[in-house]
């Protein structure tokens, strides 16, 4: 069955505009690492302000096509922030309630931002992480399934699809044979794992890098530490061809570096995914890194309070 459209006559809805965000090169970053070029995937440029834009629209219009999605259901999914957003931001537009599990800890932009948007919001045991917030969807829909659309993007494939659809294609427009390295975080894996599939159909010489916590307990909102946590279905180890462990401070610092030196205000994913990338950089490669969301929503963390003095924060001069 095709993907239904929500377009009506040539004006378009909000939907339409997810996708096709630009590459911003580092050049100030890339003085770390000479001979190398770093371009960040403004993902914060989709309308809902980040990556999960994709899947979720994916998500809701395949639930739609299939039938499973009626109107009168509910949209339900466990969530640490930014696919409930755009959950939220979709079904606002398209007339469906949405109902999320939210790990109580996510930063209070990102409750107002769901609340603002009309969404119910479960809390979870934050320290459960996004584990427990699965886990309370999962009751939630087996008590319930008649009344819920369980997107469950951590086991949906057309999370991983939605990427390799349209992630993966806009990189090999923007970036052609050009492109050495591919890095992206693992939280769902969803991105990693669906523009990584198509990036090493295009040519198998590119490194897919994933980037995760190096420990268990960490600050890093949205990625997963694979080896401690439920490992999303639709996950796939084999893909990587580096596995990247990044620390909570490296990334928070990462995220300072690139406010202050790049003028973009990302979020701690993104600093993240940058830090693993600088760990593989040698002259000569041309790495894509996947910047998730903008840093708008985790304004209220501490680390951003007390940035280190004096010499540059990104350690160039």
């Amino acid at each position: 069955m095709a993907i239904p459209s929500f377009t009506t006559g040539m004006t378009p809805s909000i939907v339409d505009l997810v996708g096709d965000t630009p590459l911003i090169r580092l050049r100030r970053v890339e003085r770390r690492v000479p001979g190398v070029e770093l371009y960040a995937k403004a993902e914060w440029k989709n309308p809902g302000g980040s990556v999960k834009d994709r899947p979720a629209l994916r998500m809701i219009q395949e639930g739609i096509a299939s039938g499973l999605l009626t109107p009168g259901k509910t949209i339900l999914d466990a969530t640490s922030g930014n696919t409930g957003i755009a959950y939220a931001m979709i079904g606002a537009a398209m007339d469906y309630q949405v109902t999320l599990c939210v790990p109580e800890n996510v930063t209070p932009e990102r409750k107002r931002i769901l609340r603002a948007y009309g969404a119910k919001l479960v809390f979870t045991n934050p320290l459960e992480g996004s584990d427990g917030a699965i886990r309370r969807a999962q009751a939630m829909n087996d008590e319930q399934p008649e009344q819920y659309f369980y997107a469950d993007q951590y086991n949906n494939d057309f999370n991983w699809r939605a990427h390799y659809d349209t992630t993966g294609p806009e990189i090999i427009r923007q970036m052609g044979e050009r492109l050495t390295h591919f890095v992206a975080g693992l939280g769902t894996s969803g991105t990693f794992i669906g523009a990584g599939r198509r990036l090493r159909e295009y040519r198998r010489s590119i490194v897919l890098a994933a980037v995760q916590p190096d420990s268990p307990l960490h600050g890093l909102e949205g990625l997963k530490h694979m080896d401690a946590a439920i490992v999303p279905g639709i996950y796939d180890p084999s893909l990587a061809d580096q596995d990247v462990r990044v620390g909570t401070e490296e990334a928070y610092q990462m995220t300072r570096c690139l406010a202050q030196e790049e003028g973009l205000l990302v979020g701690i994913s993104s600093g993240a995914n940058l830090a693993g990338a600088l760990k593989l950089a040698r002259p000569g490669a041309v790495m894509v890194v996947v910047c998730c969301d903008g840093g708008e929503r985790y304004l209220s963390e501490r680390f951003w309070e007390n940035p280190p003095e004096g010499a540059s924060i990104c350690g160039t001069n």
